[in-house]
């Protein structure tokens, strides 16, 4: 599809400065950026680039103090970033088919319920008592179990794993091979070294919005709800434990693991890696930077952590900056 420069700017509430009749036909990063394409700037890393890319038109920042006149055309918005989604999201509506209709072989139970428009792929299958919504698109190879709720307008990927009783909302997305709702990791030491299993009776609800990364897993309560609330973004190979609670809109990287019944807050932020001990809660607004461990409540709201156990981000990079010394002290102690 093919749009003009005028259209784009219009589309995400920028102002053009050049010419708005050059036509846009793809995407570039700005580094590789050709005749024909859109590309943005939001990190000022890739500012250099803004002078040499060969790309149609840019999206940019309205604040931008240009250091010399780019060849683009530029698309002028507050948050370039922000824009740019917007832009990609609106394509992929315009240009996606979305189909419709149940694939053979695959299995629906007879009291599960359906909404309209419905997508199941081969080999899926819907257990009793289950509920799906309107719109909502099932891969091939999807299991869902019994009484589990799906609501409107999700997208679930080849692979997924869905136990029984989960609860899941409007708008969700949930990519390959998501398990949901399998058993928490609950066993009880004996006298005799063994363990005994704890039956994890409760479930996971998922709320609207929510999108769940390939291959990662959340853990169904012991009692109760473990609780993933709207807006929530979890990457991919994220562990979450039973009874956990995430906040809503917060963003968790890949290879992350939240231990049980711990409570994160909303607008969080957890880099990849990060290790979260169980039975505390972390504020609102909580940065934790990558390979990270939390190991204690934090109840200050808006801090940026860093190492382990975590600590003030500003602190942890002091010390890292003296391990770094420590050789050349130690060689000036010997000498």
């Amino acid at each position: 599809m093919k749009f003009t420069v005028d259209q784009i700017a219009q589309l995400i509430q920028g102002t053009v400065d050049g010419d708005g009749s050059a036509i846009i036909s793809t995407f570039n990063k700005i580094e590789e950026g050709k005749a024909g394409s859109i590309s943005f700037l939001a990190n000022p890393k890739y500012e250099s680039y803004l002078y040499q890319s060969k790309a149609t038109a840019i999206i940019v920042a309205s604040d931008l103090i240009l250091k010399e006149k780019p060849l683009a055309t530029l698309i002028k918005v507050k948050d370039p970033y922000s824009a740019f989604t917007i832009l990609l999201q609106k394509y992929q509506e315009f240009t996606s088919v979305k189909e419709t209709g149940i694939q053979q072989p695959s299995f629906i139970a007879d009291d599960a319920k359906t909404g309209k428009n419905l997508y199941l792929g081969t080999f899926s299958s819907i257990g009793k008592g289950s509920v799906i919504g309107n719109d909502t698109y099932i891969a091939a190879h999807v299991t869902i179990g019994n009484k589990v709720s799906i609501g409107d307008n999700c997208v679930i990927y080849p692979g997924v794993v869905i136990y029984n009783d989960t609860i899941i909302g409007n708008n969700c997305t949930l990519h390959a091979n998501a398990v949901i709702g399998s058993d928490g990791f609950g066993f009880a030491p004996q006298a005799d070294g063994t363990f005994s299993t704890i039956p994890q009776l409760g479930n996971v609800v998922l709320e609207d919005g929510v999108s769940i990364g390939a291959n990662a897993t959340i853990d169904r309560a012991t009692m109760g709800s473990t609780l993933i609330k709207k807006g929530v973004k979890i990457d991919n190979l994220v562990q979450i434990a039973h009874n956990v609670e995430i906040g809503a809109n917060t963003a968790i990287a890949a290879q992350t693991g939240v231990s049980g019944s711990t409570k994160i807050g909303q607008n969080c932020l957890i880099g990849g890696q990060v290790g979260v001990a169980g039975h505390i809660s972390i504020a609102d607004k909580t940065i934790v930077t990558a390979q990270s461990g939390v190991t204690k409540t934090v109840r200050k709201e808006g801090q940026i952590l860093g190492g382990t156990p975590a600590s003030p981000n500003s602190d942890y990079l002091k010390r890292n900056a003296l391990l770094r010394q420590l050789p050349d002290l130690l060689k000036r102690l010997d000498s």
